[in-house]
């Protein structure tokens, strides 16, 4: 999925929410257990709620290679349950030496031989740009790279000073020569808003990754009023909130609701930003 076609799915859906598939097993409701894959069917079932109200899934990997080969073998099933039109993030923090990352990227986006094609995986920028070209050497696949994160230790490097420069925006300066705006995402942490104007400044046209709104209580509208761009330029991720909505029968219904609520407060924002 290029750029156009996901702002295009954003305007159809008046929706820039991504929704985290990171299951635990001890969290699920009780009477998923019965399945072969109560991990797999809880998936599929918020999928199947979900999918008009937002624009893209991502699950996080580590929930899913955390359970060995079975866990790997419902995050196959999980991908290839999602709607073609939804944008997919392997949300996996890779980022090794050239012929280490090239194996990751066949990993996730190379059907033929692990029976995945995600849009887009997010990597890490510490080893620099050898560790990330493998990466976008698939035409119309996405690389998400860690620049601002939302956790407390996101402190202890991504805002030192390096140069002239804050490392978080080092990166950012650094990696948008590698790709344009059409292949380069940045993850920024929703509870870091006020940064988002100066993020913009450096990368105005890119789209931004945000978690950290939800559960972490991240301010949906401050991230808007800085972070929108003539082009959404915003996922907006909620894992938490939406998927353990409820423990009962009734979670896909719940999860429904809270996504709803969020697609909502969305489209208000698009409509006065005259995105719609």
């Amino acid at each position: 999925m290029n750029k156009q076609q996901l702002f295009e799915q954003i305007q159809l859906k008046k929706s820039f929410l991504c929704i985290g598939l990171d299951p635990v097993l001890e969290k699920l409701p009780k009477h998923l257990l019965k399945y072969e894959d109560p991990i797999l069917e809880f998936n599929k079932q918020l999928i199947d709620a979900t999918h008009d109200l937002c624009v893209a899934y991502k699950p996080n990997t580590a929930f899913y290679e955390s359970r060995g080969v079975k866990g790997w073998e419902t995050l196959v099933k999980t991908w290839q349950h999602i709607p073609k039109n939804q944008f997919t993030i392997a949300d996996a923090k890779r980022g090794d030496i050239g012929n280490t990352s090239a194996m990751y990227a066949e990993a996730f986006f190379n059907e033929e031989s692990s029976a995945m094609s995600f849009d887009s995986i997010t990597v890490a920028p510490y080893m620099g740009k050898d560790s990330v070209s493998p990466f976008l050497n698939y035409s119309n696949k996405w690389v998400i790279l860690l620049a601002l994160t939302s956790n407390p230790g996101s402190q202890d490097f991504q805002t030192q000073q390096s140069n002239e420069h804050l490392l978080y925006e080092q990166v950012i300066k650094t990696s948008a020569t590698w790709a344009h705006s059409d292949q380069m995402m940045y993850v920024v942490g929703a509870t870091q808003a006020k940064e988002f104007e100066n993020i913009r400044r450096l990368a105005p046209d890119h789209f931004l990754l945000v978690p950290g709104v939800g559960a972490q209580g991240g301010d949906l509208a401050a991230v808007c009023k800085y972070g929108l761009n003539k082009q959404c330029g915003l996922l907006i991720n909620a894992a938490r909130s939406i998927i353990y909505a409820s423990n009962g029968e009734d979670f896909a219904e719940a999860a429904r609701t809270e996504a709803l609520a969020l697609q909502q407060e969305m489209e208000h924002l698009l409509e006065a930003a005259q995105l719609l």
